[in-house]
């Protein structure tokens, strides 16, 4: 494990080579939040031809100051280099308010390279550099200490090449052309959060637009509720209430214990520790504002709809084939429902990402042509779908 004085000197390594390579270790079982057990970072070797050098950070050692490594996450002349790293970058932002300002994904920038969308870090590193990782120690229990031997090296493992990895792959887009767009798909990862946001909890509970506006602000209390009683025991929330016991109370509204352990979904045992706070919560949120159902912004489908995906998105397999592309960079299902339904009505141009810079170059004038009935689609002797005019 590292020391302070370790930590200092990879940080000014790290300025002179201008990249970090990170990744994290955390438990978010039984938890309300996910804990970070671990911190792996790694910088290259002065000497050509050395193994990187690595740290690992242990950060319920009180001792160990991260603050070298926070300084080089939030310096946007230095390079971090993750692998799926939104979840990391979220942890650091939110226990060492770090901000990271230059981000490097090497899933994302893989998906631009012509390999499969979401690969993991074990076949990108087999593929590209022909390195077999150990996985052994990736289900560990990474809050228990000391760490074994054998959780270190699979810790060190995941950083070692990761520099390496970043730098064959930017070659490769580079060569394409495409290194700007994977550093465009880049930039979300700057504002990784995993703080959580009411609103966006209470809108994916099941069936609430069936609600009348003051159930809704029944169930909009509850989640309120749910989140601090969570937040004060740590235990996931649907330990504490599930989403369909949310509902089913805010559309009985019991105003017991007794009203309230007949429901459907609530157990005896929530009944019984929680029955009081709840009521409460029914009782009080009668005072709050109603909270009317919203009306999507979509428009209905239309019954033909259905095929008009179904083509659409042939178009864009084709294009994603044609410019060795994940499929999944380029649009969504509801992308293209948000495309069929304005040009169906005459409507503007949405604001989804298939829309919007490189990806319009590559897929969106043409699925709007298509849909315009100004390009066509054929199957070609090799059974290839061509897009045509």
């Amino acid at each position: 494990m590292t020391t302070n004085e370790a930590l200092r000197s990879l940080a000014a390594r790290a300025k002179e080579t201008g990249a970090l390579a990170l990744d994290t270790e955390f438990m978010g079982e039984g938890r309300y939040r996910t804990e970070l057990c671990l911190v792996q970072v790694a910088v290259d070797a002065e000497q050509p031809g050395d193994p990187a050098w690595t740290e690992l950070i242990d950060p319920f050692d009180r001792a160990i100051d991260p603050a070298p490594i926070v300084e080089l996450i939030n310096d946007p002349e230095v390079e971090i280099v993750v692998h799926a790293g939104r979840q990391d970058l979220a942890l650091l932002r939110r226990l060492w308010h770090a901000h990271p300002r230059n981000c490097f994904d090497t899933q994302v920038a893989a998906a631009f390279a012509g390999m499969r969308a979401q690969i993991g870090y074990e076949a990108l590193l087999r593929d590209l550099l022909g390195v077999q990782l150990d996985k052994g120690a990736s289900f560990s229990h990474w809050d228990a200490r000391p760490l074994s031997d054998e959780q270190q090296r699979y810790a060190r493992g995941d950083v070692l090449q990761l520099n390496e990895v970043a730098t064959v792959l930017k070659d490769r887009l580079a060569e394409r052309s495409r290194l700007d767009w994977a550093r465009e798909e880049c930039l979300p990862l700057e504002a990784s959060t995993d703080e959580r946001d009411i609103d966006v909890i209470f809108a994916k509970l099941p069936k609430t637009n069936a609600l009348s506006p003051e159930q809704r602000a029944t169930a909009h209390a509850l989640v309120i509720w749910r989140e601090e009683c969570a937040d004060r025991e740590d235990k996931p929330v649907q330990k504490v209430l599930a989403d369909a016991a949310i509902v089913e109370i805010a559309k009985r509204q019991p105003t017991d214990e007794r009203q309230l352990r007949d429901l459907r979904g609530v157990h005896e045992g929530i009944a019984r520790r929680r029955g009081d706070a709840i009521v409460k919560v029914v009782v009080g949120a009668a005072e709050d504002r109603p909270i009317p159902a919203e009306r999507s912004a979509r428009k209905q489908s239309d019954s033909g709809d259905a095929a008009l995906i179904v083509l659409a998105e042939s178009l864009v397999r084709a294009c994603a084939v044609r410019e060795d592309l994940a499929y999944e960079l380029l649009a969504t299902r509801s992308d293209l429902q948000a495309v069929i339904s304005a040009v169906r009505s005459g409507s503007p141009d949405p604001d989804v990402r298939t829309l919007r810079g490189w990806r319009r170059a590559v897929v969106g004038d043409e699925l709007l042509a298509l849909l315009r009935g100004q390009r066509s689609l054929r199957i070609d002797d090799q059974l290839r779908v061509i897009v045509g005019e």
